[in-house]
């Protein structure tokens, strides 16, 4: 996608990597980080005018291989101290995966850093799922659906956060854009919650556009930290076919670089995760370049930029054909 530079404020950004497949039954998540490096995500930063730091990938504190709640943690408190110290040193957290409980860390991360500042954090849930099962409602036991539930302080997850452990996000302050699957269990417990939601069904009502300026203006008006968790299988399979939990009927290419654009706009965006990207799976790189793209366009890649286009553009006369 050709582009000029955008205008807006260059960024410190730390890009985080987390090789971690602990919280999935599907293998190659882990591969995810390098692949993105691969496709260019630091270059294509570096070439917006941001300052882009690469911490290289981050380690479990624990030993290396565990499975379920107990490995997760170990990636989890591994992932929010880093996260934490990046948002202290006054950087943009890029945390690149790895399967989606990586979000358990970045998310706890800013919690802590946020509550020291006394700031709210608003979760703009990028996802064909909402991720809101515990132990006791997932019907696979994996921990990638389960994070949002978790770090909304869901019983059923022991000795998964440091000590002390921060208060839980507030699902009134959680946005689930894209949604098209989920389980009956997760489903009680999002409505209970009153978590918000913009379905596939309103996206295809109303387009992007609409429900997402509302969720910005939440965001705005609460003076909220946003960290957006963007999960590649929120894309539809057929450009992105590099996830292991494919839903058919994701957002189209130019819709969801509407929404990077649009978040870019905003500048509200304080922090990112990008996941699920399981190069295993993938078609020669496809999926990894279009996230990269994707990335670019919420650092402010575009065409043209907006504020010098003129309000009226003159005609284009007719080429001669002499």
């Amino acid at each position: 996608m050709s582009s000029e530079v955008s205008l807006h404020a260059a960024r410190s950004i730390a890009l985080i990597g987390a090789p971690i497949e602990v919280g999935t039954s599907e293998p190659g998540a882990l591969m995810g980080p390098a692949a993105l490096r691969t496709a260019g995500l630091v270059r294509a930063l570096s070439e917006l005018g941001h300052s882009v730091t690469d911490r290289g990938d981050v380690a479990p504190e624990g030993p290396a291989g565990m499975r379920g709640l107990d490995g997760v943690a170990a990636w989890t408190r591994a992932l929010s101290r880093v996260v934490e110290g990046a948002l202290d040193a006054g950087s943009l957290p890029l945390t690149a995966g790895g399967d989606h409980s990586l979000s358990l860390g970045s998310v706890d991360g800013v919690l802590r850093h946020c509550a020291r500042h006394r700031r709210s954090v608003f979760v703009l849930w990028l996802d064909a799922h909402a991720d809101f099962n515990t132990p006791a409602t997932s019907p696979s036991g994996n921990v990638h659906g389960m994070p949002l539930a978790a770090l909304c302080g869901e019983p059923g997850f022991p000795r998964l956060f440091a000590e002390p452990v921060p208060q839980p996000l507030s699902p009134a302050n959680v946005h689930l854009f894209g949604l098209r699957s989920i389980d009956a269990g997760e489903r009680a417990l999002v409505t209970t919650r009153r978590v918000g939601i913009t379905d596939m069904r309103t996206i295809d009502e109303f387009g992007v556009v609409a429900p997402l300026r509302r969720v910005l203006d939440r965001v705005a008006g609460q003076g909220a930290h946003l960290h957006v968790s963007l999960d590649i299988d929120f894309l539809d399979p057929s450009i992105a076919p590099g996830v292991g939990t494919t839903v058919p009927g994701g957002a189209t290419f130019r819709e969801a670089h509407l929404i990077m654009e649009m978040l870019h706009d905003s500048g509200l965006v304080q922090s990112l995760d990008v996941v699920e990207l399981n190069p295993f799976l993938d078609e020669r790189g496809r999926s990894a370049r279009v996230l990269v793209e994707l990335v670019a366009s919420l650092f402010g890649r575009r065409i043209l930029d907006r504020a010098t286009l003129p309000i009226e553009a003159a005609p284009i006369e007719p080429a001669g054909r002499g």
